[in-house]
């Protein structure tokens, strides 16, 4: 009995040390978010695009298509959608035969005889960050649901505190509190800036889940103790949305 407990221990700690660190880092991938503006009526168009033909060549390509949004309020004709690749090369790599594909090169030109489609291309290089849950690109809820894009800028210097909060709270709350957690990454140039992605049941039922969640007094004492020598989050943006059906995350 004593060797077999001698033996088990040292197992025990190798599980107990270890199996968390290879759940929460082994995603290197980079991820690109990208915002188009279409110009006024355009949009229609671009979704047409991006449904017939252009996901498919971002994929032949080597392309990864996470997923594929456009804002319940729109004003600005936005589609939002994020892609992933294995590092900074491939991206590149994959972006240059794309654009000489005779396949896009035709595609583009007929949806365009019309006019123009894109005003303007807002993109953001990320990592996912090391409490983010494996961010799965075939993740399909066949009753609908509504996403909500969340960035967070935080005040000089109090990024890595803000990360620790989410890693050893807020996540598990937001769980708690009936939010699913999709993604959550970090822009590669930008040191004061979280990007992540809930998914709820519907844009009410995302409100008053965060209303459960900021009552929480788990949330509150954590919150507190983070906020001793300042506020953290200079500004908090937030943008509900709903998945295209051609999305891979939707």
């Amino acid at each position: 009995m004593r060797v077999f407990a001698a033996l088990l221990l040292p197992l025990m700690w190798v599980l107990t040390v270890a199996a968390p660190a290879s759940a929460q880092t082994n995603d290197a991938r980079l991820y690109e978010m990208r915002v188009y503006y279409c110009e006024p009526g355009r949009l229609d168009a671009l979704l047409t695009r991006f449904r017939d033909h252009t996901t498919k060549l971002f994929e032949k390509h080597g392309m990864t298509n996470v997923g594929y949004w456009v804002p319940l309020e729109n004003p600005d004709n936005k589609l939002i959608y994020i892609l992933s690749y294995p590092d900074k090369e491939a991206r590149e790599a994959s972006w240059k035969a794309f654009g000489s594909d005779p396949v896009w090169k035709k595609a583009q030109g007929e949806s365009e005889k019309d006019g123009k489609i894109v005003k303007k291309v807002d993109r953001v290089y990320m990592r996912a960050a090391d409490f983010s849950p494996a961010i799965n690109t075939a993740s399909v809820d066949p009753k609908g649901r509504v996403f909500e894009l969340r960035t967070y800028t935080t005040y000089p210097g109090k990024l890595p505190d803000l990360q620790a909060r989410f890693r050893d709270h807020t996540v598990g709350l937001f769980k708690k509190h009936g939010m699913t957690n999709v993604g959550y990454w970090l822009p590669e140039e930008q040191d004061n800036t979280l990007i992540y992605i809930l998914a709820h049941p519907s844009e009410e039922a995302g409100k008053k889940a965060f209303d459960a969640f900021r009552n929480d007094p788990s949330w509150v004492k954590a919150r507190d103790a983070s906020e001793r020598n300042g506020k953290l989050a200079e500004k908090v943006e937030s943008v509900y949305m709903k998945a295209m059906d051609f999305s891979t995350i939707r």
